[in-house]
């Protein structure tokens, strides 16, 4: 799969420029040789769910086997990671979490007890993954999904509590979840003002939660000095530069976006801690971000194409108990390279979602005065599946507002 080196598009972003949206066919990956199985569960955004459902593929020599168990440091314990010329172990390199698709966040209740699935459990992952694949490379369109080549055989994302699953969130935080329901092109609100958009439509940040799959553009680039590590994400074009040199952490009431990350070396580990988000950050692992909330994140290269990387959420404000979350960065054989993200918000999406709003309006209060019924507000979301053909669709640069 030969991945697009072009000006990357924002999807949410791309969504507001249309309203009604002229959603495009998403058909169902082409069923392969007779092995049954599904797409792994969860949706992209929440933590990395593939899409092939119904019949899968016949995995491939690489997905075949669970690919945690091909790593050079599980193969041989005391295989040691590449070291930079002043030392420390080398993370450098372009990695992504399109690997991790097929896993869900939490982990099903019938799985509880394990970490790994069983052979059949991961025969059917792997024939969805495998399918899911197919579908992207061979049916799918710009908007398509970027699926990676391995199957990983993780029962879930989350590794702590022992059952897999994210303790509760505190009612403060379903608090703020309620208030922030339905904003952006992601959900229902009217398009009335910025704030009326997510970050992510506005391509401002994905926050610490970049390192997870979304549609596309999961990758990740390392880079290292005896002092700093910078990590470049590639969706929405994020760099975070963590500081090894012991500098003290900067004050209480200074929050950014991606906090204030400090880190350190434990043995081949990276530890990173992080304080000092902002309240309006993204929600990691689910939780609303806040001031309170410390991150702890442990990087291990695992192999010369694997670097583990797990994720501690705490905060006694936000969330009832402390949740740790595994990812494993892997390269991929066509991604060299993390791209520029010229996202589509740049180019007056935010405008052409407020501009479609406005004739919508138009027309509702047009509605009203003549006695008519008032025209449905119609799904800003739907991406995958056939137009609805009843609605207008309209050329927001061209069609102008009325007086």
């Amino acid at each position: 799969m030969k991945r697009f080196i072009t000006t990357c598009v924002a999807s949410a972003a791309l969504v507001a420029t249309m309203i009604p949206l002229a959603a495009q066919n998403n058909p169902a990956p082409a069923a392969g040789p007779a092995v049954q199985g599904q797409g792994g569960g969860g949706g992209a955004r929440g933590g990395g769910g593939g899409r092939g459902g119904g019949r899968g593929r016949t995995p491939s020599a690489v997905r075949s086997i669970p690919a945690e168990t091909t790593a050079a440091k599980v193969k041989d314990p005391n295989w040691q990671a590449p070291r930079t010329p002043w030392g420390h172990p080398d993370l450098q390199g372009t990695f992504s979490t399109d690997d991790m698709r097929g896993i869900p966040q939490d982990r099903p209740a019938n799985q509880a007890d394990r970490l790994a699935l069983t052979p059949e459990e991961f025969l059917q992952r792997a024939s969805g993954d495998e399918a899911s694949r197919f579908g992207a490379v061979n049916q799918e369109s710009f908007l398509r999904n970027e699926f990676g080549i391995r199957t990983f055989g993780y029962t879930s994302i989350v590794i702590e509590p022992a059952n897999g699953r994210r303790p509760a969130i505190t009612a403060k935080a379903q608090a703020r979840q309620k208030a922030q329901a339905g904003v952006g092109t992601f959900g229902t609100r009217p398009l009335n003002g910025f704030d009326d958009f997510s970050l992510y439509d506005r391509c401002i940040t994905r926050g610490i939660s970049s390192i997870t799959p979304v549609l596309y553009g999961n990758g990740v680039r390392f880079v290292q000095s005896p002092t700093e590590i910078v990590m470049t994400y590639e969706m929405i074009h994020d760099s975070r530069v963590i500081y090894l040199d012991g500098r003290p952490k900067v004050g209480a009431k200074i929050r950014t976006w991606l906090g204030d990350s400090r880190g350190r070396w434990e043995g081949d580990t990276l530890v990173v801690e992080t304080t000092n988000l902002d309240e309006r950050s993204p929600a990691v692992g689910g939780v609303p971000a806040s001031p309170t909330m410390k991150l702890t994140e442990w990087f291990t290269r695992v192999d010369p194409q694997m670097i583990e990387y797990r994720l501690r959420v705490e905060d006694p404000e936000m969330v009832t108990a402390p949740f740790t979350m595994r990812y494993m960065l892997s390269t991929q054989p066509d991604y060299p390279e993390v791209y520029e993200y010229s996202c589509h918000e740049g180019n007056t999406a935010v405008e052409h979602g407020l501009r479609s709003e406005r004739i919508y309006d138009q027309e509702e209060a047009e509605a009203r005065a003549k006695g008519l019924p008032i025209p449905p507000r119609p799904s800003r979301m739907e991406v995958y599946g056939a137009p609805d053909r009843s609605l207008k669709v309209r050329d927001v640069n061209s069609e102008p507002l009325k007086k």
